[in-house]
């Protein structure tokens, strides 16, 4: 049977590169000795316990129960996901060996591994519908999804670029309750800021379809103090708004903004932007709004004209409607209603 795990690396995604570049994930616990010879759960208790004396129990249990994850549960073969903290995006492959300790590595951070074949580095969220997402969100660095049929829709996920969602007629996948399997439930410690980011970016998606989503990104870009001109919703010729500033809107920089609110977006569309940008009356800057990502040959012509073209994922859509919120138009603050909570951290 095929387990699927997440495994993440770094709090701020500080190995995610490094990950996807080499086939590995995992990493931490700096201070943690090699746990090869550990063969039950107990004898990673002993490590933990000798490593950080003194230290509270939570974080001990904690730390016991994802290390041994690592060491002995995790096998060749089952499901691995990756939710990338630099892009916001999703990596999903199978695990092509179980733990590994590198000594020998410089980097402390990088000894405790499990090599992984990335099979796709940048899913979309949008393509993971809320309630596994929700799963995936949690704040334990190493866990199982396992909820809501979560293995074959990973399964999907990883073959389609589509969640098919709970699936009807398969038995849910029941965590072991023996010892040495214990793995906390993902559910009970979730990411709170992320799961209120994701609740976001669904509503975004619901509310702001097609057309919708080109009034919403213009009423962002006004609210930073440009002027903007959005087509009818017609053919466009690759132009879905232009922006200036300055009282009429021609001032600079100028700037020429596509939008795409579904699917990702092929290299062409890089091309038509550019192009749409010089026979616009040569603006100064593109802005590409692909609601659900590019494709690699697009992203790499971005990063040839990042400094003429952006582009804006859903990831960054949220970011700018949470920064401009409260000088947005009110009724998008109507269709969108979001509050401000403060809470002690963690």
């Amino acid at each position: 049977m095929v387990d699927a795990w997440v495994v993440r690396t770094g709090r701020h995604g500080e190995r995610d590169g490094w990950a996807l570049g080499n086939g590995f994930t995992g990493g931490g616990w700096d201070e943690v000795p090699d746990l090869t010879e550990c063969q039950t759960r107990q004898d990673v208790a002993r490590v933990v316990h000798e490593t950080y004396p003194g230290a509270a129990a939570g974080m001990l249990t904690t730390s016991t129960s994802q290390l041994w994850t690592m060491r002995g549960r995790v096998q060749a073969g089952d499901l691995m996901v990756l939710p990338l903290k630099t892009t916001r995006e999703i990596a999903i492959g199978t695990v092509a060996s179980g733990y590994e300790y590198r000594a020998d590595e410089m980097d402390p951070s990088r000894r405790h591994l499990i090599q992984v074949d990335w099979k796709v580095t940048n899913l979309s969220r949008s393509a993971i519908k809320q309630d596994l997402l929700y799963t995936l969100g949690s704040a334990l660095t190493v866990f199982s999804p396992s909820r809501g049929h979560a293995v074959e829709r990973l399964l999907a996920l990883m073959g389609t670029g589509t969640d098919p969602g709970q699936i009807p007629f398969t038995s849910e996948l029941s965590l072991p309750t023996d010892l040495d399997s214990e793995v906390d439930e993902p559910e009970t410690k979730p990411d709170i800021e992320e799961a209120a980011r994701d609740q976001i970016r669904v509503k975004i998606a619901e509310t702001f379809k097609g057309h919708a989503l080109t009034v919403l990104i213009s009423a962002i870009l006004e609210s930073e103090g440009f002027v903007c001109t959005p087509s009818t919703g017609g053919a466009d010729g690759g132009i879905d708004v232009v922006a200036g500033r300055g009282i009429l809107g021609m001032e600079s920089p100028r700037i020429i903004v596509q939008v795409k609110s579904g699917g990702q977006v092929s290299d062409s569309v890089v091309r038509d932007l550019l192009g749409a940008m010089q026979h616009a009356g040569n603006a100064d800057q593109g802005l590409l709004v692909s609601w659900d990502g590019v494709s690699g040959p697009a992203r790499q012509s971005l990063q040839r004209e990042r400094f003429r073209v952006r582009l804006w994922t859903a990831e960054e859509v949220v970011d700018a409607v949470l920064q401009s919120y409260p000088k947005l138009p009110e009724e998008i603050r109507a269709e969108l209603p979001l509050r401000r909570v403060w809470m002690l951290a963690d």
